[in-house]
Protein backbone atom coordinates (compact mmCIF):
# COMPACT_ATOMS: atom_id res chain seq x y z
CA UNK A 1 0.00 0.00 0.00
CA UNK A 2 1.34 3.09 -0.94
CA UNK A 3 2.69 5.72 1.86
CA UNK A 4 0.24 7.92 2.07
CA UNK A 5 -3.31 5.54 1.71
CA UNK A 6 -4.31 6.00 5.22
CA UNK A 7 -4.32 2.47 7.22
CA UNK A 8 -7.85 0.83 6.92
CA UNK A 9 -9.41 0.87 10.31
CA UNK A 10 -9.82 -2.57 12.28
CA UNK A 11 -10.50 -2.36 15.98
CA UNK A 12 -13.45 -0.38 17.13
CA UNK A 13 -11.54 2.43 18.65
CA UNK A 14 -9.53 2.92 14.97
CA UNK A 15 -13.42 2.81 13.62
CA UNK A 16 -14.51 5.83 16.33
CA UNK A 17 -11.56 7.69 15.37
CA UNK A 18 -11.83 7.96 11.64
CA UNK A 19 -15.60 8.78 11.53
CA UNK A 20 -14.70 11.50 13.98
CA UNK A 21 -11.69 12.93 12.36
CA UNK A 22 -12.14 12.13 8.38
CA UNK A 23 -15.78 11.76 8.01
CA UNK A 24 -18.22 14.14 10.30
CA UNK A 25 -15.23 16.65 11.79
CA UNK A 26 -18.27 19.32 11.13
CA UNK A 27 -20.18 17.66 13.51
CA UNK A 28 -17.24 16.52 16.32
CA UNK A 29 -16.37 20.30 16.08
CA UNK A 30 -20.14 21.85 16.64
CA UNK A 31 -20.40 18.93 19.07
CA UNK A 32 -17.58 19.79 21.38
CA UNK A 33 -18.01 23.76 20.81
CA UNK A 34 -21.80 22.86 22.12
CA UNK A 35 -21.06 21.04 24.68
CA UNK A 36 -17.95 23.23 26.27
CA UNK A 37 -20.55 25.48 26.00
CA UNK A 38 -23.09 23.92 28.33
CA UNK A 39 -20.20 23.28 30.41
CA UNK A 40 -19.83 26.86 31.33
CA UNK A 41 -22.57 28.52 33.13
CA UNK A 42 -21.43 32.33 32.72
CA UNK A 43 -21.89 31.62 29.13
CA UNK A 44 -24.74 33.41 27.62
CA UNK A 45 -26.81 33.30 24.03
CA UNK A 46 -24.23 35.39 22.44
CA UNK A 47 -21.77 32.47 22.95
CA UNK A 48 -23.76 29.84 21.39
CA UNK A 49 -24.72 32.27 18.67
CA UNK A 50 -20.58 32.71 18.05
CA UNK A 51 -20.84 28.82 17.60
CA UNK A 52 -23.98 28.77 15.03
CA UNK A 53 -22.49 31.56 13.04
CA UNK A 54 -19.09 30.58 12.46
CA UNK A 55 -20.88 27.93 9.69
CA UNK A 56 -22.84 30.26 7.42
CA UNK A 57 -24.24 26.76 5.99
CA UNK A 58 -24.93 25.94 9.45
CA UNK A 59 -26.52 29.47 10.24
CA UNK A 60 -28.87 29.11 6.88
CA UNK A 61 -29.85 25.97 7.21
CA UNK A 62 -30.85 26.05 11.23
CA UNK A 63 -32.67 29.58 10.06
CA UNK A 64 -34.72 27.94 7.61
CA UNK A 65 -35.23 25.17 9.84
CA UNK A 66 -36.04 26.96 12.72
CA UNK A 67 -38.80 28.93 11.05
CA UNK A 68 -40.36 25.92 10.06
CA UNK A 69 -43.99 25.54 11.89
CA UNK A 70 -42.97 22.30 13.77
CA UNK A 71 -40.65 24.17 15.69
CA UNK A 72 -42.35 28.10 15.24
CA UNK A 73 -45.96 27.12 15.41
CA UNK A 74 -46.20 31.22 16.17
CA UNK A 75 -44.94 31.96 13.15
CA UNK A 76 -42.41 34.91 14.29
CA UNK A 77 -40.59 35.19 11.42
CA UNK A 78 -36.60 35.37 12.41
CA UNK A 79 -34.31 36.06 10.32
CA UNK A 80 -30.74 36.43 12.89
CA UNK A 81 -29.69 33.90 15.44
CA UNK A 82 -29.98 36.61 18.13
CA UNK A 83 -33.85 36.50 17.31
CA UNK A 84 -33.82 32.75 16.96
CA UNK A 85 -32.57 32.46 20.16
CA UNK A 86 -35.28 34.54 21.99
CA UNK A 87 -38.38 33.64 19.93
CA UNK A 88 -37.28 29.60 20.65
CA UNK A 89 -35.24 29.65 23.53
CA UNK A 90 -31.42 28.91 23.96
CA UNK A 91 -32.53 25.19 24.15
CA UNK A 92 -34.39 24.45 21.45
CA UNK A 93 -31.71 26.46 19.51
CA UNK A 94 -28.78 24.21 21.26
CA UNK A 95 -30.78 21.36 20.03
CA UNK A 96 -31.17 22.89 15.75
CA UNK A 97 -27.87 23.54 15.90
CA UNK A 98 -26.58 19.57 17.07
CA UNK A 99 -29.31 17.96 14.37
CA UNK A 100 -28.37 20.74 11.76
CA UNK A 101 -24.74 20.03 12.06
CA UNK A 102 -25.27 15.93 12.34
CA UNK A 103 -26.87 16.31 8.89
CA UNK A 104 -24.60 18.86 7.23
CA UNK A 105 -21.93 16.09 7.87
CA UNK A 106 -23.89 12.92 6.81
CA UNK A 107 -25.05 14.75 3.83
CA UNK A 108 -21.85 15.71 2.40
CA UNK A 109 -21.30 11.90 1.83
CA UNK A 110 -22.40 10.38 -1.20
CA UNK A 111 -25.22 8.99 0.07
CA UNK A 112 -26.32 5.06 -0.54
CA UNK A 113 -29.92 3.49 -0.23
CA UNK A 114 -28.91 1.94 2.91
CA UNK A 115 -28.02 4.98 4.24
CA UNK A 116 -30.67 6.97 3.58
CA UNK A 117 -32.94 4.46 4.92
CA UNK A 118 -30.79 4.94 8.43
CA UNK A 119 -31.15 8.75 7.76
CA UNK A 120 -34.77 8.16 7.51
CA UNK A 121 -35.29 5.94 10.81
CA UNK A 122 -33.29 8.16 12.59
CA UNK A 123 -35.53 11.55 11.95
CA UNK A 124 -38.66 9.77 11.82
CA UNK A 125 -38.27 8.20 15.35
CA UNK A 126 -36.67 11.60 16.46
CA UNK A 127 -40.03 13.46 15.46
CA UNK A 128 -42.02 10.50 17.28
CA UNK A 129 -40.08 10.58 20.57
CA UNK A 130 -40.43 13.97 20.77
CA UNK A 131 -44.26 14.10 20.34
CA UNK A 132 -44.20 11.07 22.94
CA UNK A 133 -42.07 13.22 25.68
CA UNK A 134 -44.94 16.33 24.39
CA UNK A 135 -47.72 13.95 25.75
CA UNK A 136 -46.37 12.73 28.56
CA UNK A 137 -45.40 16.15 29.88
CA UNK A 138 -41.86 16.36 29.41
CA UNK A 139 -39.53 19.46 30.54
CA UNK A 140 -37.26 19.28 27.64
CA UNK A 141 -38.86 17.62 24.68
CA UNK A 142 -36.09 18.93 22.42
CA UNK A 143 -33.44 16.94 24.20
CA UNK A 144 -35.44 13.93 23.61
CA UNK A 145 -35.49 14.89 20.07
CA UNK A 146 -31.70 14.77 19.55
CA UNK A 147 -31.56 11.58 21.72
CA UNK A 148 -33.63 9.70 19.21
CA UNK A 149 -32.02 11.71 16.06
CA UNK A 150 -28.45 10.12 17.31
CA UNK A 151 -29.59 6.89 18.79
CA UNK A 152 -28.17 5.09 15.91
CA UNK A 153 -25.21 7.25 15.09
CA UNK A 154 -23.15 4.76 14.80
CA UNK A 155 -25.17 2.98 12.12
CA UNK A 156 -25.70 6.32 10.31
CA UNK A 157 -21.93 7.13 10.26
CA UNK A 158 -21.20 3.50 9.12
CA UNK A 159 -23.35 3.65 6.16
CA UNK A 160 -22.23 7.40 5.45
CA UNK A 161 -18.67 6.80 5.32
CA UNK A 162 -18.53 5.06 1.41
CA UNK A 163 -16.49 2.03 3.28
CA UNK A 164 -15.96 -1.21 1.19
CA UNK A 165 -17.07 -2.90 4.25
CA UNK A 166 -20.49 -1.61 4.44
CA UNK A 167 -21.36 -3.50 0.90
CA UNK A 168 -19.62 -6.72 2.32
CA UNK A 169 -22.54 -6.43 5.24
CA UNK A 170 -25.04 -5.75 2.71
CA UNK A 171 -24.56 -8.51 0.86
CA UNK A 172 -24.12 -10.74 3.17
CA UNK A 173 -27.66 -9.85 4.63
CA UNK A 174 -28.95 -10.36 1.13
CA UNK A 175 -27.50 -13.26 0.75
CA UNK A 176 -27.43 -15.36 3.62
CA UNK A 177 -30.45 -13.69 5.78
CA UNK A 178 -28.65 -12.99 8.95
CA UNK A 179 -29.64 -9.86 10.63
CA UNK A 180 -28.05 -6.60 10.55
CA UNK A 181 -25.80 -7.24 14.21
CA UNK A 182 -25.11 -10.56 13.49
CA UNK A 183 -23.77 -9.43 10.07
CA UNK A 184 -22.08 -6.49 11.36
CA UNK A 185 -20.15 -8.47 13.85
CA UNK A 186 -18.65 -11.07 11.55
CA UNK A 187 -17.26 -8.59 8.86
CA UNK A 188 -16.07 -6.18 11.75
CA UNK A 189 -15.64 -7.95 14.95
CA UNK A 190 -18.21 -5.68 16.85
CA UNK A 191 -21.52 -4.17 15.79
CA UNK A 192 -22.40 -1.06 14.94
CA UNK A 193 -24.42 -0.17 18.23
CA UNK A 194 -21.35 -0.69 20.03
CA UNK A 195 -20.11 1.66 17.28
CA UNK A 196 -22.44 4.20 18.52
CA UNK A 197 -21.59 4.14 21.91
CA UNK A 198 -18.28 4.65 21.36
CA UNK A 199 -18.93 7.28 18.94
CA UNK A 200 -21.20 9.07 21.70
CA UNK A 201 -18.22 9.26 24.12
CA UNK A 202 -15.76 10.58 21.82
CA UNK A 203 -18.30 13.22 20.88
CA UNK A 204 -18.55 13.56 24.79
CA UNK A 205 -22.46 13.88 23.97
CA UNK A 206 -23.79 12.78 27.32
CA UNK A 207 -26.50 12.70 29.17
CA UNK A 208 -29.74 11.25 27.71
CA UNK A 209 -28.35 10.29 24.55
CA UNK A 210 -25.54 8.32 26.19
CA UNK A 211 -27.87 6.73 28.84
CA UNK A 212 -30.72 5.77 26.01
CA UNK A 213 -27.94 4.03 23.95
CA UNK A 214 -26.63 2.13 27.16
CA UNK A 215 -29.44 1.26 28.72
CA UNK A 216 -32.33 0.98 26.29
CA UNK A 217 -34.58 -1.19 28.29
CA UNK A 218 -34.32 1.05 31.43
CA UNK A 219 -38.26 2.12 32.42
CA UNK A 220 -37.12 6.23 32.43
CA UNK A 221 -40.10 7.96 31.19
CA UNK A 222 -37.70 9.60 28.85
CA UNK A 223 -35.63 6.71 27.51
CA UNK A 224 -38.79 5.20 26.87
CA UNK A 225 -39.82 8.22 24.87
CA UNK A 226 -36.26 7.37 22.77
CA UNK A 227 -36.52 4.02 22.29
CA UNK A 228 -40.43 3.68 21.71
CA UNK A 229 -40.17 6.79 19.26
CA UNK A 230 -38.00 4.01 17.17
CA UNK A 231 -40.22 0.83 17.91
CA UNK A 232 -43.04 3.34 16.28
CA UNK A 233 -41.23 3.08 13.11
CA UNK A 234 -39.99 -0.44 13.15
CA UNK A 235 -43.75 -1.01 13.25
CA UNK A 236 -45.16 1.61 10.69
CA UNK A 237 -42.57 -1.09 8.24
CA UNK A 238 -44.39 -3.73 9.21
CA UNK A 239 -48.03 -1.85 8.63
CA UNK A 240 -50.48 0.17 10.47
CA UNK A 241 -52.83 -3.23 10.93
CA UNK A 242 -50.18 -5.42 11.37
CA UNK A 243 -49.74 -7.42 15.29
CA UNK A 244 -46.10 -5.27 16.19
CA UNK A 245 -48.02 -1.98 15.22
CA UNK A 246 -50.90 -2.91 17.66
CA UNK A 247 -48.73 -4.13 20.42
CA UNK A 248 -46.58 -0.67 20.08
CA UNK A 249 -50.15 0.98 20.38
CA UNK A 250 -50.84 -0.93 23.45
CA UNK A 251 -47.52 -0.07 25.04
CA UNK A 252 -47.62 3.76 24.25
CA UNK A 253 -51.85 3.93 25.87
CA UNK A 254 -49.83 2.06 28.75
CA UNK A 255 -47.69 5.25 28.75
CA UNK A 256 -49.24 8.09 28.01
CA UNK A 257 -52.90 7.32 29.29
CA UNK A 258 -54.24 8.12 25.97
CA UNK A 259 -56.24 5.84 23.32
CA UNK A 260 -54.95 4.03 20.77
CA UNK A 261 -57.20 5.36 18.36
CA UNK A 262 -55.66 9.17 19.45
CA UNK A 263 -52.61 7.63 19.29
CA UNK A 264 -52.88 6.26 15.94
CA UNK A 265 -53.52 10.41 14.50
CA UNK A 266 -50.91 11.57 16.45
CA UNK A 267 -48.57 8.68 14.94
CA UNK A 268 -49.91 9.48 11.51
CA UNK A 269 -49.74 13.62 12.01
CA UNK A 270 -46.10 13.08 13.36
CA UNK A 271 -45.12 11.08 10.06
CA UNK A 272 -45.84 13.49 8.06
CA UNK A 273 -44.06 16.40 9.96
CA UNK A 274 -41.08 14.13 9.72
CA UNK A 275 -41.05 13.98 5.97
CA UNK A 276 -41.21 18.10 5.91
CA UNK A 277 -38.72 18.32 8.13
CA UNK A 278 -36.54 15.74 6.47
CA UNK A 279 -36.95 18.15 3.24
CA UNK A 280 -35.63 21.26 5.45
CA UNK A 281 -32.89 19.78 6.42
CA UNK A 282 -31.94 18.62 3.23
CA UNK A 283 -32.40 15.00 3.54
CA UNK A 284 -34.63 14.74 0.37
CA UNK A 285 -33.25 11.14 -1.00
CA UNK A 286 -34.10 9.92 2.75
CA UNK A 287 -37.53 11.84 3.03
CA UNK A 288 -38.89 8.69 0.78
CA UNK A 289 -38.13 6.31 3.14
CA UNK A 290 -40.41 8.05 5.82
CA UNK A 291 -43.39 6.06 6.94
CA UNK A 292 -43.12 2.95 4.79
CA UNK A 293 -42.77 5.57 1.03
CA UNK A 294 -46.29 7.03 2.45
CA UNK A 295 -47.28 9.82 0.15
CA UNK A 296 -47.25 13.23 0.93
CA UNK A 297 -47.13 16.27 -1.18
CA UNK A 298 -44.73 19.00 -0.70
CA UNK A 299 -45.52 21.55 2.37
CA UNK A 300 -47.30 24.29 1.21
CA UNK A 301 -45.22 26.81 2.97
CA UNK A 302 -41.97 24.89 2.09
CA UNK A 303 -39.26 27.93 1.37
CA UNK A 304 -37.06 27.98 -1.72
CA UNK A 305 -33.59 26.77 -0.74
CA UNK A 306 -32.24 30.14 -2.72
CA UNK A 307 -30.21 32.77 -0.22
CA UNK A 308 -31.04 35.79 -0.25
CA UNK A 309 -29.27 38.52 -1.90
CA UNK A 310 -26.70 40.78 0.61
CA UNK A 311 -29.49 43.82 0.38
CA UNK A 312 -32.08 41.53 0.84
CA UNK A 313 -30.43 39.54 3.91
CA UNK A 314 -29.57 43.43 5.43
CA UNK A 315 -33.07 44.67 5.29
CA UNK A 316 -34.50 41.16 6.58
CA UNK A 317 -31.96 41.53 9.73
CA UNK A 318 -32.99 45.23 10.02
CA UNK A 319 -36.93 43.64 10.25
CA UNK A 320 -35.67 41.83 13.47
CA UNK A 321 -33.47 44.75 14.94
CA UNK A 322 -36.87 47.04 14.58
CA UNK A 323 -39.41 44.17 16.04
CA UNK A 324 -36.86 43.67 19.24
CA UNK A 325 -36.60 47.83 19.74
CA UNK A 326 -40.43 48.13 18.83
CA UNK A 327 -41.22 46.42 22.54
CA UNK A 328 -39.65 45.41 25.49
CA UNK A 329 -35.25 46.02 24.71
CA UNK A 330 -32.75 43.68 26.10
CA UNK A 331 -29.58 45.59 25.39
CA UNK A 332 -27.65 42.61 24.86
CA UNK A 333 -29.82 41.19 22.49
CA UNK A 334 -29.86 44.42 20.28
CA UNK A 335 -26.09 44.51 20.11
CA UNK A 336 -25.91 40.99 19.13
CA UNK A 337 -28.40 41.90 16.37
CA UNK A 338 -26.54 44.56 15.49
CA UNK A 339 -23.49 42.53 15.66
CA UNK A 340 -25.03 39.92 12.95
CA UNK A 341 -26.32 42.55 10.78
CA UNK A 342 -22.64 43.76 10.16
CA UNK A 343 -21.23 40.43 10.14
CA UNK A 344 -23.86 38.18 7.73
CA UNK A 345 -25.51 41.33 6.01
CA UNK A 346 -22.43 43.17 5.33
CA UNK A 347 -20.12 40.15 4.81
CA UNK A 348 -17.52 40.86 7.24
CA UNK A 349 -14.91 38.14 8.43
CA UNK A 350 -14.72 39.26 11.84
CA UNK A 351 -17.11 41.96 13.74
CA UNK A 352 -16.22 43.12 17.73
CA UNK A 353 -18.65 44.75 20.15
CA UNK A 354 -16.04 46.36 22.96
CA UNK A 355 -17.44 48.63 25.98
CA UNK A 356 -15.46 51.77 27.51
CA UNK A 357 -14.77 51.36 30.76
CA UNK A 358 -16.12 54.10 33.63
CA UNK A 359 -12.04 55.01 34.07
CA UNK A 360 -12.40 55.59 29.80
CA UNK A 361 -8.55 54.30 29.62
CA UNK A 362 -9.97 50.81 28.27
CA UNK A 363 -12.11 49.11 25.78
CA UNK A 364 -13.10 45.62 26.88
CA UNK A 365 -14.85 43.04 24.10
CA UNK A 366 -18.52 42.25 24.75
CA UNK A 367 -19.13 40.61 21.79
CA UNK A 368 -17.53 38.85 18.70
CA UNK A 369 -18.45 36.99 15.84
CA UNK A 370 -15.42 35.36 14.02
CA UNK A 371 -12.76 35.75 15.74
CA UNK A 372 -10.12 32.36 15.17
CA UNK A 373 -9.43 31.95 18.92
CA UNK A 374 -10.65 28.70 21.02
CA UNK A 375 -13.86 28.46 22.31
CA UNK A 376 -13.35 30.39 26.42
CA UNK A 377 -10.82 32.38 24.81
CA UNK A 378 -9.47 35.37 26.46
CA UNK A 379 -11.40 38.59 25.78
CA UNK A 380 -9.68 41.02 23.50
CA UNK A 381 -8.94 44.35 25.58
CA UNK A 382 -7.06 47.84 23.94
CA UNK A 383 -5.94 50.14 26.20
CA UNK A 384 -5.48 53.89 25.83
CA UNK A 385 -2.02 53.74 27.54
CA UNK A 386 -0.14 54.66 24.37
CA UNK A 387 1.61 58.48 23.70
CA UNK A 388 -0.54 58.69 20.53
CA UNK A 389 -4.18 57.72 19.71
CA UNK A 390 -4.66 54.30 18.78
CA UNK A 391 -7.07 52.71 16.00
CA UNK A 392 -9.73 52.55 18.61
CA UNK A 393 -9.20 54.92 21.01
CA UNK A 394 -9.16 57.14 17.98
CA UNK A 395 -12.24 56.58 16.28
CA UNK A 396 -14.59 56.80 19.58
CA UNK A 397 -14.44 61.11 19.08
CA UNK A 398 -15.70 60.74 15.30
CA UNK A 399 -19.48 60.73 15.33
CA UNK A 400 -19.94 59.36 11.67
CA UNK A 401 -17.41 56.13 12.28
CA UNK A 402 -13.93 56.19 10.39
CA UNK A 403 -12.99 53.78 7.30
CA UNK A 404 -9.05 52.92 7.88
CA UNK A 405 -6.09 51.58 6.02
CA UNK A 406 -2.86 51.06 7.61
CA UNK A 407 -0.67 52.37 4.49
CA UNK A 408 -2.74 55.60 4.76
CA UNK A 409 -2.49 56.21 8.78
CA UNK A 410 0.27 53.88 9.75
CA UNK A 411 0.36 55.75 13.23
CA UNK A 412 -2.91 54.44 14.47
CA UNK A 413 -1.58 50.77 13.85
CA UNK A 414 -0.03 51.19 17.27
CA UNK A 415 2.13 48.23 18.59
CA UNK A 416 -0.88 47.06 20.84
CA UNK A 417 -3.40 47.33 18.03
CA UNK A 418 -1.25 44.85 15.67
CA UNK A 419 -0.71 42.36 18.68
CA UNK A 420 -4.59 42.20 19.40
CA UNK A 421 -6.57 42.80 16.26
CA UNK A 422 -3.95 43.11 13.50
CA UNK A 423 -2.96 45.92 10.70
CA UNK A 424 -6.02 45.14 8.53
CA UNK A 425 -8.49 47.94 6.89
CA UNK A 426 -11.55 48.34 8.88
CA UNK A 427 -14.59 50.21 9.61
CA UNK A 428 -14.62 51.18 13.32
CA UNK A 429 -18.11 53.13 14.33
CA UNK A 430 -18.36 54.68 18.08
CA UNK A 431 -21.58 53.65 20.37
CA UNK A 432 -22.93 56.98 21.82
CA UNK A 433 -25.21 57.36 24.45
CA UNK A 434 -26.43 60.42 25.48
CA UNK A 435 -23.77 62.63 23.10
CA UNK A 436 -21.07 60.63 25.46
CA UNK A 437 -19.16 57.38 23.43
CA UNK A 438 -19.54 54.60 25.68
CA UNK A 439 -18.25 51.71 22.93
CA UNK A 440 -17.42 51.17 19.53
CA UNK A 441 -17.96 48.32 16.78
CA UNK A 442 -15.05 47.18 14.71
CA UNK A 443 -15.44 44.63 11.92
CA UNK A 444 -13.25 43.89 8.77
CA UNK A 445 -12.15 41.20 5.90
CA UNK A 446 -9.10 39.77 7.71
CA UNK A 447 -9.41 36.37 6.84
CA UNK A 448 -10.38 36.72 3.24
CA UNK A 449 -8.45 39.28 2.49
CA UNK A 450 -11.32 40.69 0.11
CA UNK A 451 -11.71 44.22 -0.54
CA UNK A 452 -13.89 46.76 1.33
CA UNK A 453 -16.25 49.48 -0.29
CA UNK A 454 -18.74 52.35 -0.07
CA UNK A 455 -20.92 50.40 -0.24
CA UNK A 456 -20.33 48.13 2.82
CA UNK A 457 -19.46 51.10 4.81
CA UNK A 458 -22.94 52.59 4.36
CA UNK A 459 -24.35 49.60 4.92
CA UNK A 460 -22.24 48.94 7.97
CA UNK A 461 -22.65 52.28 9.36
CA UNK A 462 -26.50 51.76 9.00
CA UNK A 463 -26.67 48.74 11.68
CA UNK A 464 -24.25 50.70 13.90
CA UNK A 465 -27.36 53.59 13.79
CA UNK A 466 -29.62 51.05 14.71
CA UNK A 467 -27.35 50.27 18.13
CA UNK A 468 -28.03 54.49 18.66
CA UNK A 469 -31.44 54.37 18.06
CA UNK A 470 -32.24 51.41 20.55
CA UNK A 471 -30.30 52.53 23.10
CA UNK A 472 -31.83 56.28 23.03
CA UNK A 473 -35.40 54.16 22.97
CA UNK A 474 -34.06 52.06 25.89
CA UNK A 475 -33.22 55.20 27.70
CA UNK A 476 -36.38 57.06 27.21
CA UNK A 477 -38.43 53.85 28.23
CA UNK A 478 -36.26 53.48 31.47
CA UNK A 479 -37.39 57.17 32.43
Amino acid sequence: MPGNMPTPPKTLDEWAEMLRVQEMPIFSNTASHIYAYLDDRNKGAMELAAIILQDPNLTAKLLKVGNSPYYNPSKQKMNTISRAIVVLGAEVIRELTLACSFFEAILTSSNKERANREIALALHAAVQARELAVIVGDTSPEEVFIAALLHNIGHIAFWCSNNPQARKIHELIERSGLRSSEAEKQVLGFSLRDLGKRLGKSWHLGGLIEEAMSRPEAADSRIRAVTMGHKICEALKAGGDSASMRDCLSKLAGMTGKTTDELSERIEKSTRQAIQIARQFGANDASRFIGGGLAVARAADEEADAKPDKKQLQIQILQDISSHISGAIDLNVLFQMVLEGIHRGVEMDRTLFMLLTPDKHTLKEKFSLGWQKPVGGEKIQVHNSEAQANLLFGALHQSEGVWQYPDQQPTLYTAQIVERIGRHPCFVFPVHAENKAIGLIYCDRSINGLPLSGEDFTAAKHFAKQAHIGLTLYRMKAH
